[in-house]
């Protein structure tokens, strides 16, 4: 298409445009169409909706106008994105300032609605970090997977959680800080424990350590973490040299040896680059769907971890628009944001990070591509780590599905099946003397636990503890379901699909029990029908009276016996919960204050009544959502009504 020249009329270009792009919107709904003839031209977020009005996709443009218009015209050529476009029925969009704040915005967007095809960090809300709780008369050093205590100083996230441990245990040992749990030290007894007499706490409980003292070595450890090991060192030195020096030759060696453990400690984290300063280097490699992200943090020139990522959702992507969504999910949620951010070298245009970032960080942020130097190489290091680290996610990945198509042909030799078990649902029955029955059904797809199809029973009208008649009920309301189909209203995913294979977790009675269910329920498709009995490990299929013994080592039994243990967590899981429900409901029966939402937030974070009773005022304070106030007010009721130990 040719454009006007300055001077000619307006019509003949404007009726070519106007045909073209009518060619280029076929097939677009007159809804969408209206809405992106009335976009804004300048920068904003956007929203794509579906039918329901759930958000299908949050993104962020200079043009918004011109964006959006992308993704319908075939100027967006991803992969996906014809699918996803074909689900739009509504174009929601907020104008912003500059493309910073869209950047920011998007975030917030993307944290809110997790839109199902918007890049995706896998596991961003399980890193392990190490927590100070400063605030704390006697602070705790602690690990842990949470960021919401008040007061605390928060070092992470880490990707490894051994090192975190074996972090915490050298450092106890250099600095000894009390390992006692609790916002106050000791026991109840008075008595210093274990760790006072080995040497691996001062035992601030019976007054052997004064507070500043104490506060000393929390200082230190604080430093540490922070990078700073040359004046522990160095502290550690003096000391060693004057007990030497008084023939104490005792504690000279005690200093010794903590001396090589925090030197040894900050060899493992990383070589000394004094003239890179306080830096995060991100390598980045992508390959089809999936993306590796390789962070080095460091600190005052010390490399002090290596965080590794992986990605989802990235194909058809850019390497620039990768990177972005990481920083977005990630420095949300990290402790602190460093004064400079290195990125991979073919990264350009990091204004709209470098801007997201600084507002995060209340001071300017820059983000570049380094062309040289010592920064240069690690840019490079990171990337290169990046590449490895997707190819060896890829031949894990392989491995696994291999292993995984080995298991279910094995299943289907060993079992005579008719065809592979690609759906397997295995059904596990769990009481206590009778009491609170309750039934699990998990399912496994192509070898793959299935979590969103798990479905859990609860067993009706049955007097005292009878496995076979529980069994029996469970196995004939699953497969009622199927028969039904959606006729009763009450469509569910799970009890639609066919499985190919079902598992009893039990023997020859409970496989009689499951058989006759079924064969009432009345017409079905062919399914087969199996038990797995915990103690010999036997397979009992119908019409045999004697059990398949397959090898230990077998992949379809171990197949098997994962389904099996599976189903049995997830029954017992269930059962707990009910008890669990339950007792709460007693207990909550005589607290004032606390109505059904605080008392889903403190089952939710406590887990079970027992841990609730055992909490402390501080962990009871900890709970989110319930005002601090309301917190030591239903501590103080627990405890005076000796509800709590």
């Amino acid at each position: 298409m040719r454009c006007r020249s300055e001077g000619e009329s307006e019509g003949g270009c404007g009726e070519e445009a106007a045909e073209h792009t009518a060619d280029t919107l076929a097939g677009v709904s007159d809804d969408v169409r209206e809405q992106l003839g009335t976009l804004p031209r300048g920068p904003g977020v956007y929203l794509f909706r579906d039918e329901g009005d759930d958000v299908l996709y949050v993104g962020k443009a200079k043009s918004l106008r011109a964006r959006v218009r992308s993704y319908f015209n075939r100027g967006d050529q991803r992969l996906g994105i014809d699918r996803m476009v074909g689900r739009v029925r509504r174009i929601e969009v907020i104008v912003t300032r500059s493309e910073a704040e869209a950047l920011h915005l998007e975030q917030n967007l993307v944290k809110r609605h997790r839109p199902p095809f918007n890049v995706r960090l896998r596991d961003d809300k399980s890193f392990p970090y190490i927590a100070v709780t400063a605030s704390d008369e006697y602070p705790r050093v602690m690990f842990t997977r949470e960021r919401h205590r008040r007061g605390a100083v928060y070092f992470g996230p880490f990707a490894n959680a051994k090192r975190v441990r074996e972090t915490l245990d050298v450092l106890n040992r250099v600095f000894q800080f009390r390992p006692c749990e609790g916002p106050n030290p000791g026991r109840h007894s008075g008595i210093p424990c274990l760790d006072f007499h080995i040497e691996r706490c001062t035992a601030p409980c019976i007054g052997a350590v004064s507070r500043e003292e104490y506060r000393a070595q929390i200082d230190g450890v604080i430093a540490f973490l922070s990078g700073d090991t040359r004046s522990i060192v160095r502290e550690l030195e003096r000391k060693m040299r004057e007990a030497a020096g008084g023939e104490r030759y005792e504690e000279a060696a005690r200093y010794r040896n903590r001396l090589i453990a925090i030197e040894s400690l900050a060899e493992r984290q990383g070589a000394d680059r004094k003239t890179v300063g306080t830096v995060d280097v991100i390598g980045l490699a992508a390959d089809g769907d999936r993306a590796a992200v390789q962070l080095f943090p460091l600190r005052d020139g010390k490399l002090i971890d290596r965080y590794a990522f992986h990605l989802e959702n990235v194909e058809g992507q850019d390497r620039a628009t990768i990177l972005e969504s990481f920083c977005l999910e990630y420095y949300t949620s990290a402790p602190r944001v460093p004064p400079q951010v290195i990125v991979p070298c073919d990264i350009e245009h990091t204004e709209a990070i470098a801007g997201f970032l600084s507002r995060l960080r209340g001071s300017a942020v820059e983000v570049r591509a380094p062309v040289r130097g010592e920064k240069r190489r690690l840019a490079e290091l990171a990337d290169e780590n990046a590449r490895l680290a997707l190819t060896h996610e890829a031949t894990a990945a392989e491995r696994t599905r291999l292993r995984r198509v080995e298991a279910l042909e094995s299943l289907r030799e060993s079992l005579n099946l008719e065809s592979l078990p690609v759906r397997v649902e295995c059904f596990d029955i769990s009481n206590i003397q009778g009491r609170d029955i309750v039934a699990s059904m998990t399912v496994f797809v192509d070898a793959q636990p299935k979590k969103a199809h798990y479905r859990t029973f609860s067993v009706h009208g049955l007097e005292g503890q009878d496995d076979f008649a529980s069994m029996a009920q469970v196995v004939a309301r699953r497969f009622a379901r199927l028969r039904d189909g959606g006729d009763t209203g009450r469509h569910d995913a799970s009890f639609s699909s066919v499985p190919n294979l079902v598992v009893i977790d039990g023997g020859k009675g409970q496989l009689a029990a499951a058989l006759e269910a079924i064969h009432e329920t009345g017409e079905l498709p062919r399914v087969a029908v199996i038990a797995l009995a915990k103690r010999e490990e036997a397979v009992y299929v119908p019409g045999s009276p004697a059990p398949i013994v397959l090898e230990r080592h077998d992949p379809g039994l171990q197949l098997l016996q994962r389904i099996r243990d599976e189903a049995h967590r997830f029954a017992v899981s269930y059962h707990r919960q009910r008890r669990d429900t339950r007792a709460f409901a007693s207990i909550f029966d005589t607290l004032e204050g606390i109505g059904p939402a605080r008392r889903r937030a403190i089952l939710r974070h406590f887990g079970s009544a027992e841990r609730f009773l055992a909490a402390s005022q501080e962990e009871v304070e900890a709970v989110p959502g319930l005002p601090a106030k309301t917190a030591r007010a239903v501590f103080a009721q627990l405890h005076r009504t000796g509800g709590a130990p």
